[in-house]
């Protein structure tokens, strides 16, 4: 027998959807039988931004416990799933500037041939959920990443309609996630775990 799917959840969020989505991609993916680490980016905004918005500031003290993400969790990885809310579609400061601290890692050949995915959040529909998820999987790419996306490989894809990755529409907080997103994000945690479990089998052999 292998060891068990080495799996880091990273990601950043403001007002919480992304908080629930990652817990739900890290419980599904347990439950696959993967180690996994939760882990938030750290914070850049300044206090009176957050102070200014209730449901930010309710989720910058809710996580505050929570490990903050390093270099270190991804090395330690077979994979990886980033998570970010949506800036005009894009992906957000905070998580770029963790992805930008991965340099070193790139130059030694440490992110290469690990899987990776991703998950998105916005406050509309249609709103860049995709092309923020396109723009994350641009740095796999760099890595030499093996993306994996969730694609329509389970009939329930069709409901939420995005093959990129889990993404939820919150509507400016009106939208709390709920079955839909957590199957999607089920299903690509499964996904995630099952093909990085059958690279790491190929590699023990």
């Amino acid at each position: 027998m292998t060891d068990p799917v080495k799996l880091a959840v990273v990601y950043y969020s403001s007002t919480g959807t992304n908080t629930e989505v990652a817990r739900t991609l890290a419980e599904a993916a347990e439950k696959a039988g993967a180690e996994v680490r939760l882990r938030r980016v750290a914070e850049l905004a300044p206090e009176e931004a957050i102070e200014s918005n209730p449901a930010w500031a309710a989720n910058h003290r809710a996580t505050a416990e929570l490990a903050v993400a390093t270099p270190d969790d991804i090395e330690w990885a077979d994979a990886v799933i980033f998570g970010s809310p949506t800036r005009f579609g894009n992906v957000a400061a905070q998580l770029k500037q963790f992805i930008d601290t991965l340099g070193g890692l790139w130059a030694q050949g440490k992110l290469a041939d690990k899987v990776y995915s991703g998950f998105a959040s916005s406050a509309t529909r249609h709103g860049g959920q995709e092309s923020t998820l396109l723009a994350l999987y641009n740095s796999f790419h760099h890595f030499g990443g093996i993306v994996a996306a969730p694609g329509y490989t389970d009939p329930a894809k069709f409901a939420d309609g995005n093959p990129y990755g889990t993404s939820h529409v919150d509507a400016q907080g009106n939208n709390p996630v709920g079955d839909e997103t957590r199957t999607a994000a089920r299903i690509q945690a499964e996904r995630v775990v099952r093909i990085a479990r059958t690279l790491k089998a190929g590699a023990a052999v």
